[in-house]
């Protein structure tokens, strides 16, 4: 019998958070569910789920401890509820309070796998609201599942990462072999992670080497082209090298939009227009016996 059920895939956190806050929405009818990301110091809310009224919008921030969620921390990692928050001690003297006037919060810590504080995901509503037991160990549980998303984001960065080194060559001078297929997702890890580098490390030329990707489409042609004009306005001059037919195919405007930076055929050939001479030493062998 074949299964009906869909098959969810997830590209980031933020998809896979959107996810299980609809999921929570559906399963517990609180008005707004959402996810907040803090540093010690500010709480961002990063992924909001409003059913009805819009009590809690997506992208605003404020001071940590001017938010019901720093309560939450501070409670641990079971969940916070406050069945109104204008009567509980802990909320009814905070600024936050007046903007909702009577109401219902429930929180939970969201933590990295080393115990570090992530954020948090909460639910609020500006009316009663009563929570089972069954309602609460789900948003737990939600917590626990968010933690994992994290992890694997973390892990599939530090692969992307580890797929496109940077290999010094000698001192200002470094190469990026991209291997595999490049999704926009990879792309962007990648420069992330190259001008992060670049910003430590004092560098006059950077060779990236694509002889090694399988796939290629405009949307990555323009990361890449990204890439290199970030490398020229920060100083660094960006070479080129393993661009196969293919590319041009593929991308066009390519070739064309890289008309201003050295572009050579594989490695050697680069180091060479770079001044470097690759010398092979052969060391005879003297048999003593």
């Amino acid at each position: 019998m074949e299964s009906t059920q869909k098959k969810r895939n997830f590209s980031n956190f933020d998809e896979a958070a959107a996810y299980i806050l609809r999921l929570l929405s559906k399963q517990i009818g609180i008005n707004s569910i959402f996810i907040a990301k803090n540093d010690g110091l500010t709480n961002n809310i990063i992924k909001v789920h409003n059913s009805g009224k819009e009590l809690v919008e997506e992208g605003s921030s404020m001071p940590l401890p001017q938010s019901f969620c720093s309560l939450s921390i501070n409670h641990g990692a079971s969940a916070l509820v406050i069945e109104d928050v204008s009567e509980n001690e802990l909320t009814r003297s905070m600024d936050i309070t007046a903007n909702y006037g009577s109401g219902t919060f429930v929180g939970v810590p969201v933590y990295y796998n080393d115990g570090t504080v992530y954020g948090t995901i909460c639910g609020l509503d500006d009316r009663y609201y009563k929570l089972s037991e069954e309602q609460l160990t789900t948003f737990e549980m939600m917590s626990t599942l968010l933690t994992y998303v994290l992890e694997l984001e973390k892990a599939n960065d530090q692969i992307q990462t580890l797929t496109a080194p940077i290999v010094p060559v000698t001192k200002g001078v470094a190469i990026v072999p991209v291997i595999g297929d490049i999704t926009a997702p990879r792309a962007q890890v990648i420069i992330n992670h190259v001008l992060d580098k670049c910003s430590k490390e004092s560098m006059d030329y950077l060779i990236i080497d694509v002889s090694g990707v399988l796939q290629i489409n405009s949307v990555v042609g323009e990361y890449l082209l990204k890439l290199v004009n970030i490398l020229k306005v920060i100083g660094v001059t960006p070479v080129i090298t393993g661009i196969q037919p293919f590319m041009a195919l593929r991308v066009p405007h390519f070739a064309a939009a890289l008309k201003d930076v050295l572009i050579e055929a594989n490695l050697e050939s680069a180091l060479k227009q770079l001044g470097f001479v690759l010398i092979k030493e052969c060391k005879e062998k003297t048999d003593l016996h």
